[in-house]
């Protein structure tokens, strides 16, 4: 018998009680119906740290050794997930600043090096006032499709539009392509974990080399210096 799933949502908003919040509220309810719980992990209310100058992320094979924030515990949440949503409001022309900084760190921290996410099956949700909405979707997608999670098309992208609290549950159709979103991400994770009883294994290889595994960086640089 499989075991209660679990989704992990990631709103990148920094307002309390803003759209985002709304909406990921009403993505709770909806999953609750396909016995799914979500956890929203909200980055406004918790310690992140931006990247420093130090750099030795590029020319190690372990995550960051900087700590004093939450972005190790929140990582440590989503990989225990199966199913992961990025959500984030549009603020000057690209993400929320707590999302960005929040992908960039957890990503070159931590994500990068053992891809934790990989198999997970990701959703993005964005929601603005008027502009940038493709431009937000695409650049999470772009992250979601790094950290190798698997995508389920849902036709229309989950793009809601509006500004002022409520707004954005007003948008009925940005709503609709949520909500289709949600049940495929749902009828995956599940098609997924049937699998993996079935054949005690993923469905998709998990065994590629990292970019930033040992033999990589070998085979990488053992060129260098060669002509």
């Amino acid at each position: 018998m499989q075991k209660r799933m679990r989704f992990v949502a990631v709103n990148g908003s920094e307002r309390p009680d803003g759209n985002t919040r709304e909406v990921l509220a009403h993505a709770a309810e909806l999953l609750a119906g396909h016995g799914v719980d979500l956890e929203v992990i909200n980055l406004g209310e918790l310690k992140l740290s931006g990247c420093g100058p130090c750099g030795d992320c590029n020319s190690r094979c372990e995550p960051c050794a900087v700590t004093g924030d939450d972005v190790p515990a929140v990582v440590d949440r989503m990989a225990l997930a199966d199913g992961i949503i990025w959500a984030a409001p549009v603020h000057g022309f690209g993400p929320a600043t707590t999302m960005q900084a929040f992908i960039e760190r957890a990503g070159v921290g931590y994500l990068r090096f053992q891809r934790p996410l990989t198999n997970k099956v990701g959703g993005v949700v964005v929601i603005g006032r008027r502009y940038s909405h493709t431009e937000v979707y695409n650049q999470l997608v772009a992250n979601v499709l790094l950290n190798r999670m698997i995508m389920v098309g849902s036709g229309f992208p989950a793009i809601l539009y509006g500004n002022h609290r409520g707004e954005a549950l007003a948008d009925t159709e940005g709503v609709e392509m949520l909500d289709r979103m949600l049940h495929r991400m749902v009828a995956m994770a599940r098609l997924l974990a049937e699998h993996r009883e079935l054949t005690g294994r993923d469905a998709l290889a998990t065994e590629y080399a990292n970019e930033r595994d040992d033999r990589w960086f070998a085979r990488r640089y053992a060129t260098v210096g060669q002509a």
